[in-house]
């Protein structure tokens, strides 16, 4: 029922936008869309898919786990795909780590790793978000002080969590431990910062390019702050891939910054589309998974192993246990 629910949500938000805005001025925009720059987003999305590939190989090595970066690559886009296909935003990430656990590795640090790789992008891109909401003029002072104000809490409470010991024998320890060791290390912190800025920089990029390719011409310092906010909306799990979430984001946005609101859904859409396209890799992937046994490559790195040579360092002992 919440799969059939969440797809509901999609076309009831959707059909509550069409009544208003002026969808004849939406669907002018995105037949009149510009190839050429579709084009462009559609050749970002590559980069951004050998980099998220790369961070999670570097994760996961930074947890004692080999893991190959042709699968990564291949998971990963199985992963979006399904992410763009099934409610939640969070069915491809659950495959990725189930899938990766069917090999040697144990489970809790394939999950683990997953998450971890996951939850240090969306930082980056939560601190953009709350800038980004910082810098709309538009909008009323409370939120403009809220969200930077919530930020620095969100970082306060991180550092106290990452402060407390994390090798009690406990779920919540072992995630501790692993979130030192893979990302606040001294020598992983500053890799995960800037590829986790540079993800977010692609997502931001792209939004950028579906403004340019259905004829918006607001400057980009115009666009910039709006971006985040937008595609923050797509982490609520209650839609297919921010379906109508997104789009009705965008509306509001768009309209508060003076713009129009059929050019913020325009824009939007055009966003969605292209993060479809970008994802088929994946849908063969797919098939070639359920026409022939997974090829479990995946294996747990021998106890004082290097790896550097996938990734990162060996992680602290009795970090690692599923």
């Amino acid at each position: 029922m919440k799969v059939v629910a969440r797809f509901v949500v999609s076309a009831a938000l959707l059909a509550a936008l069409a009544l208003l805005v002026d969808v004849s001025g939406v669907v002018e925009r995105l037949g009149s869309a510009s190839a050429p720059w579709l084009a462009v987003g559609l050749a970002i999305s590559v980069p951004q898919a050998l980099l998220l590939a790369w961070r999670w190989r570097y994760t996961a090595g930074r947890l004692g786990i080999d893991l190959p970066f042709r699968v990564a690559l291949a998971e990963y886009y199985l992963g979006n795909f399904l992410n763009q296909v099934l409610p939640g935003g969070v069915t491809g990430d659950v495959s990725r780590a189930w899938r990766h656990a069917r090999t040697e590795v144990p489970v809790g640090a394939a999950v683990r790793a997953v998450v971890l790789e996951r939850l240090s992008a969306q930082a980056v891109m939560t601190s953009v978000a709350a800038l980004s909401v910082a810098a709309i003029p538009a909008l009323p002072l409370p939120a403009r002080v809220g969200a930077p104000a919530a930020l620095v809490l969100l970082g306060v409470l991180a550092s106290r969590v990452g402060r407390r010991s994390g090798d009690a024998p406990s779920a919540a320890g072992r995630f501790r431990a692993d979130t030192r060791v893979a990302l606040l290390s001294s020598d992983a912190r500053l890799l995960q910062l800037v590829s986790a800025a540079l993800v977010v920089g692609s997502y931001l990029a792209v939004f950028v390019v579906a403004a340019r390719a259905v004829g918006a011409d607001a400057p980009s310092t115009a666009l910039l702050p709006l971006v985040a906010p937008v595609l923050m909306t797509m982490l609520l799990p209650v839609t297919v891939a921010g379906w109508g979430l997104r789009e009705g984001a965008a509306a509001a946005l768009w309209g508060v910054a003076g713009l129009t609101p059929e050019s913020g859904v325009a824009v939007s859409v055009t966003y969605g589309l292209m993060s479809l396209i970008s994802t088929l890799p994946g849908a063969a992937v797919l098939i070639v998974s359920v026409t022939r046994s997974p090829d479990r490559r995946g294996r747990r790195r021998p106890a004082g192993s290097d790896a550097s040579a996938g990734a990162g360092h060996p992680r602290e002992t009795g970090s690692g246990s599923g």
